[in-house]
């Protein structure tokens, strides 16, 4: 080969080197390329699948808040729509003046009433499964018989042998059987007879506790159709009890029976104004995603609020009219008070914000499934409270602690007293006679107790002024020594006890340092022997305090 043949050779070779470098980097490139467009479609995809569950995520959000929102509200205004008809939705039983109050009387005492059912008795139950009778079944050894030639050489009169002793010894282990079965059947049979035992003390308890308690409940029937005071109160209770109001709403009553009067006095604990839903309606708002409470207009919670308390004095009313004769009752009268906190005090506070007295025949006359709550109430001639919510208290047509029947009626010894007479030759009743005098000489509603059921209290005075007035309890003591500081100790729990405003101690004789010690800064006064003469004297009564030697 020539060196042009050689060097064209060689030249031909480079190029051709060349071009398959050049090839293998535009293919390399077109590679990367399609790599990177295959990266960015996947990249495009991502997003777009991203965005597509990032939507319908969104779209499932938005579909479950409203259907909260939706159940929010329904549940709202099931909730105004119960406050609504307090007086007329089917919240229990309902009532009507039409229902035989008797034939009510009979079915309520007979629910009150409960039925003995003989419980039986199952030892099983009681102490578990009694044990079970062994089998001879279960006992038994299972040999195998020869065959072939192992019959031939002594394979049959073998497996006879084994097989006596086999039956000998299964039968010593089923004897031993039998005999466990029978100590453990004899000891569960023991065990069952003191189950039984026990079972049939139980019943026996179980039926007297039935028969005790439907007992008193037909002692408490039969005083009832008596008018017994306590029997009425506690048949008003059941009555009241029964009543089903709205969770929030409170369930506490007091009950009082004048016989002679054939009145009953309830004071029912009403709901505060925070039983009204402060929320009028809810809303999604969606390009915030987040639900949005609508606050209820404050003349709209009022207004509520005023109908509430309305509907619920007249459905206990209702009830009472209801299932309580005319034999018992002729006027039944409601005070309904709130039991909370004073925002201005901090201290517990119970005004009474709605009081009413309405007889039968007035009551009788009423289409209690047409009327207004409010408007009725206010057509019996109800007081009450012009602002409930801000718990603007009104006078009680009667108080409810005045209706006492601790109370009881006392001699006028004040009018009997002349300037001869020594307080110390009065007996102690006397002198409780004498203080319940004075104080309702001095302007207040004062009540002697009874002797025996006081409860560590002489009188009961009931102070009419309306913001510093209240419940005062008084101890008499016709004492010749001086009164420690027991006596004022006790008069304290006394007034804690009783609920009252005040407590007042008046002695013939004086008081200790430890006694004035003690009722200083607490809502006690102390009236000694000269301040009793001083008080007598300023109600126009002269009297003397002398001691016996």
């Amino acid at each position: 080969m020539t060196s042009r043949s050689l060097f064209t050779a060689i030249l031909r070779a480079s190029q051709a080197a060349e071009r398959a470098n050049r090839m293998a980097a535009r293919e390399q490139e077109r590679r990367r390329h399609r790599a990177a467009a295959e990266a960015r479609r996947a990249q495009r995809q991502r997003e777009l699948q991203l965005a597509h569950d990032s939507k319908e995520a969104k779209a499932h959000f938005d579909a479950a808040s409203l259907r909260e929102v939706e159940l929010m509200n329904h549940s709202l205004t099931e909730h105004v729509e119960v406050l609504e008809h307090l007086l007329t939705n089917q919240l229990g039983a309902p009532v009507h003046l039409a229902t035989d109050p008797d034939a009510r009387r009979a079915a309520i005492f007979g629910s009150l009433r409960k039925l003995f059912e003989a419980d039986p008795f199952y030892a099983e139950a009681s102490i578990g499964a009694a044990p079970t009778h062994p089998q001879r079944a279960d006992y038994e050894t299972h040999l195998d018989e020869p065959r072939g030639l192992a019959r031939l050489f002594g394979g049959r009169a073998k497996y006879q042998k084994a097989l006596a002793a086999a039956k000998l010894h299964d039968d010593a282990v089923f004897a031993r059987a039998e005999a466990e079965f029978r100590q453990r059947f004899q000891e569960w049979t023991a065990r069952a007879d003191r189950a039984r035992v026990k079972h049939s003390e139980a019943e026996a308890l179980r039926r007297h506790e039935i028969e005790s308690h439907n007992a008193a409940i037909d002692a408490t029937e039969a005083a009832f159709e008596q008018g017994d005071a306590d029997a009425v109160a506690q048949y008003s209770l059941v009555i009241i009890d029964a009543l089903q109001w709205p969770e929030d709403v409170p369930h506490e009553a007091r009950v009082a029976y004048v016989p002679d009067s054939k009145h009953i006095i309830v004071e029912i604990v009403l709901p505060t104004v925070d039983a009204i839903p402060a929320v009028r309606d809810y809303s999604y708002v969606k390009s915030k995603r987040e639900i949005r409470p609508r606050p209820r207009p404050r003349a709209e919670i009022q207004a509520l609020y005023r109908s509430t308390l309305a509907g619920m004095t007249l459905r206990v009313l209702r009830e009472l009219f209801g299932a309580v004769p005319s034999t018992v009752t002729d006027t039944i009268t409601i005070n309904g008070i709130l039991d909370t906190i004073n925002p201005a005090t901090g201290e517990p506070t119970r005004p009474c914000i709605v009081s009413v007295r309405v007889t039968r025949e007035d009551f009788s006359r009423l289409q209690l499934e047409r009327v207004d709550p409010v408007a009725c109430l206010a057509t019996l001639g109800a007081t009450v409270s012009k602002r409930p919510d801000e718990l603007a208290p009104v006078r009680p047509v009667i108080e409810f602690d005045m209706v006492d029947r601790r109370f009881v009626e006392g001699d006028d010894v004040l009018d009997e007293l002349d300037s001869r007479t020594n307080i110390m030759d009065l007996n102690p009743f006397q002198f409780e006679e004498l203080v319940t005098n004075l104080f309702s000489k001095m302007g207040l509603d004062a009540k002697l107790t009874r002797s025996s059921r006081d409860g560590g209290v002489d009188c009961v005075a009931f102070d009419q002024r309306p913001i510093l007035g209240g419940k005062v309890v008084v101890q008499a003591k016709r004492y010749k020594h001086t009164v420690g500081v027991s006596a004022v100790r006790d008069l304290f729990g006394t007034m804690m006890n009783e609920g009252a405003n005040k407590g007042i101690l008046v002695t013939t004789a004086g008081f200790g340092p430890d006694a004035y010690e003690f009722a200083k800064d607490k809502p006690i006064e102390l009236i000694d022997g000269g301040g009793l003469l001083f008080l007598l004297e300023q109600n126009g009564v002269q009297a003397r305090i002398i001691m016996p030697e």
